[in-house]
């Protein structure tokens, strides 16, 4: 017997996340196709779960379409690549033109805009879609970032923002863009969160050494830092973590924790995709190169044992003095992190021409994701305003931070850097501001050199044109 077209929306591969979305589609009252690879999680998940709405379990995918009405929606929740690739070959001939297929993996954006263009040529909408916001989000309400057609958004658009987090009454979920406009976004989103996961470890690593602190007292000091403006998700998980103790040993769980930060490969996507585009968000990169750095465990037993008397004795005078300036300065290199990434989405708006909403795009990560954070308000303000802002840092909010943070800022970092302290991402930071700032930058020079050894002309300040100094000849100056 065939089944029956019963269920609004479905959902392939049920491991944690595609389970939790299931059910969070099914506590908002949609009916809701489940299919999974194995049987026995789709088994397991509506013997489970049942209860808590409608799911219409398949084993075979031709039975799990069957089940869907059309046009078809199908959330696929599986590994990125290969095996969201070999889903799709199976699902392709088993649809109708119309029907969508929407991978909220996290994939490559360049892997979404291949397959979208594919799909579209049986008929199809494929619908890349950033989710933020792990196990919990998933099932309470994540930050939803589809991309796709307009057309496809129409019938998603009233799903996913009803299952999404809600902030002031608004949905974290909007339309980013055409094709991989929602991945690419997403990848920024985990850039960004890179970022600002290195600061406030290089935060911890700052007052732990100066302070001479335990995790628990340091705990204290970011629940303090979470009643201000830089009330975050991942400042409030901080303390969190820090006041963990290890079960087996009593000690604190962050120092039973090996000292190497893994990656899953968006930090370094969103790296790869901004040096192709010529946008400088050197805090992502400079905390992406942390991890790398991090698990190279025997270069630092031997630099270690090479170098053990490399840094200063380093004592803090004043303990209060001290915290607040590492609080200003967190709050400015946050704010360049954040100003840098929404450069870089700029950036991949134009290039790939998806016409993406900035200050909507704060507005969907106030709610569910990683990142979220007080301060997006504010961001979602700025580019509302001034939808132009050349960069978040000038919008009189954040300049004014920012400014209020420089001179702790450098003090931060000079002392990190005499104690021999690492602190790539607050020096970083701090580096791009100010050459940012800089009225003229050694770059004059740079065009210099490679004008000498490759013939590679500059422009001047005082007139147009392209140059080159014959250097191995009479040294005159030729248009180029």
């Amino acid at each position: 017997m065939a089944q029956r077209a019963t269920a609004q929306i479905g959902v392939t591969g049920l491991a944690v996340m595609g389970r939790n979305l299931a059910r969070n589609l099914a506590r908002n009252g949609f009916a809701v196709a489940v299919h999974n690879r194995s049987p026995e999680r789709t088994r397991s998940l509506v013997a489970e779960h049942g209860g808590e709405g409608t799911f219409v379990p398949s084993e075979s995918m031709r039975d799990f379409v069957a089940s869907l009405e059309r046009p078809r929606a199908i959330v696929v929740m599986v590994k990125a690549g290969g095996p969201t690739d070999a889903v799709i070959g199976e699902l392709v001939p088993l649809l109708e033109p119309g029907d969508i297929v929407v991978d909220c993996g996290n994939a490559h954006f360049a892997d979404t805009r291949r397959r979208e263009e594919a799909l579209r040529g049986h008929g199809l909408h494929f619908v890349g879609t950033g989710v933020s916001g792990g196990e919990e989000g998933a099932l309470h309400g994540p930050s939803i970032m589809p991309g796709g057609s307009a057309e496809s958004y129409r019938k998603l658009g009233p799903i996913f923002e009803r299952i999404a987090a809600q902030v002031d009454g608004v949905p974290c979920c909007r339309h980013i863009g055409p094709d991989g406009a929602g991945h690419f976004v997403k990848m920024v989103h985990n850039g960004i969160e890179y970022a600002d996961m290195q600061l406030i470890a290089e935060a911890y690593d700052l007052l732990r050494a100066g302070l001479s602190a335990g995790p628990a007292e340091i705990a204290e000091i970011f629940r303090g830092w979470n009643t201000g403006d830089l009330e975050s998700f991942l400042i409030e998980i901080t303390a969190d973590v820090l006041t963990h103790p290890d079960a087996a040993t009593g000690r604190p769980f962050v120092d039973v924790v090996r000292d190497e930060a893994e990656q899953k490969g968006t930090g370094r996507w969103t790296v790869q995709n901004a040096l192709d585009l010529g946008i400088p968000i050197t805090g992502i990169a400079e905390a992406t190169f942390a991890r790398s750095l991090s698990g190279h465990a025997e270069q630092r037993a031997a630099a270690r044992h090479a170098f053990a008397d490399a840094g200063q004795p380093w004592w803090v005078e004043n303990g209060s003095t001290f915290v607040e300036d590492v609080r200003r300065a967190l709050r400015a290199s946050k704010i360049i992190a954040y100003a840098q990434g929404f450069d870089h989405i700029r950036a991949g708006s134009r290039e790939y021409d998806w016409g993406i909403d900035l200050g909507g795009t704060a507005t969907i990560w106030r709610g569910g994701c990683i990142i979220r954070a007080r301060f997006l308000d504010r961001i979602r303000q700025a580019y509302d305003e001034r939808p132009d802002l050349p960069t978040l840092l000038v919008a009189p909010w954040f300049a004014d931070r920012v400014s209020d943070g420089v001179p702790s800022w450098r003090r931060v970092v000079a002392d990190a850097a005499r104690a021999g302290v690492p602190a790539p991402a607050f020096a970083s930071s701090l580096a791009y501001f100010d050459a940012l700032r800089a009225e003229r930058l050694p770059a004059a020079l740079i065009q210099g050199l490679r004008d000498n050894f490759g013939a590679h002309t500059y422009h001047r300040v005082d007139r147009e044109g392209t140059f080159h100094t014959l250097w191995a000849g009479d040294r005159s100056e030729v248009s180029a």
